[in-house]
């Protein structure tokens, strides 16, 4: 429990969030922000984060309130560390379960062998394209606003998505890659609409498409799309890729064990 006086914190307060599935990082932050507000009384308290997750990604959302936000730049800049769940033998336009599925692989037969022989060529610095479905400015206009626009002008005319040259390749550094298990079959979670629950987030159902699975702890640099390293594992394999889970479990100095729940917060904010 913090006590009611901001300027009892002059650094102000980092939360490690463990940020719930399906929620946006925004969703998140909304809730806490609130709470802090209503905690400290003020109504233009700062309250920000180091680095968004994904929708469909859980794990490390670290939230600076008052003056930590001055503060998310330096968190955000540190090592990050992710356990990917990597699906093999199709693709999505979101290279993630947001979106359906859009293309099918049959070219071989993945096994754990053929993914252990490529891992080793992702380590280090490195040129990366993040997905056309994030955040990402381009022109003044958000990825995600221009990959849905394609998106639906692609169905209406009946062709596949095409995400063009839109991004710019960036310098990114992946420090470690590590296999954590192989298995043959993913797993998938049942499949939710988007007008379903929290924050309005799509899980597409693939559980049709008998997809192998790989765990794969990440340990990268700020600015890695560790979905867009899904993408470029299918590519490297022949096999197609795309993310079935992600859980960010180590940022800013903070591991998932420090991490407390959305409910913790609050009732710390109480």
């Amino acid at each position: 429990m913090f006590s009611n006086d901001i300027t009892d914190y002059p650094d102000g307060i980092v939360l490690p969030v463990d940020k719930p599935w399906r929620w946006t990082s925004a969703d998140a932050i909304r809730k806490i922000k609130w709470a802090a507000c209503r905690h400290f009384g003020k109504k233009n308290l700062k309250v920000g984060h180091a680095g968004t997750l994904d929708p469909l990604a859980t794990g490390i959302l670290l939230v600076c309130i008052g003056p930590a936000t001055r503060r998310a730049e330096e968190l955000q800049a540190s090592r990050k560390e992710y356990i990917a769940g990597v699906c093999f033998g199709a693709t999505t336009p979101s290279y993630d379960l947001e979106k359906d599925v859009d293309r099918v692989f049959s070219e071989g037969h993945m096994t754990r062998e053929k993914l252990e022989s490529v891992l080793p060529s992702f380590v280090g610095e490195q040129q990366q394209v993040a997905p056309l479905f994030s955040a990402k400015s381009v022109d003044g206009v958000r990825a995600y606003e221009t990959a849905r626009r394609m998106l639906r002008e692609a169905r209406e005319r009946g062709e596949a998505f095409d995400p063009g040259d839109i991004l710019q390749s960036s310098i990114i550094n992946i420090y470690d890659l590590e296999l954590l298990s192989f298995s043959e079959h993913f797993d998938a979670p049942e499949p939710i609409p988007a007008t379903a629950g929290k924050g309005r987030i799509n899980v597409a159902d693939v559980r049709p498409y008998g997809l192998s699975y790989a765990r794969i702890r990440v340990e990268c640099s700020k600015g890695t799309y560790i979905r867009a390293l899904a993408r470029d594992l299918g590519e490297a394999l022949g096999t197609g890729a795309f993310l079935g889970s992600l859980r960010r479990t180590a940022n800013g100095g903070f591991h998932e064990s420090d991490a407390i729940s959305i409910d913790e917060a609050l009732e710390m904010l109480g």
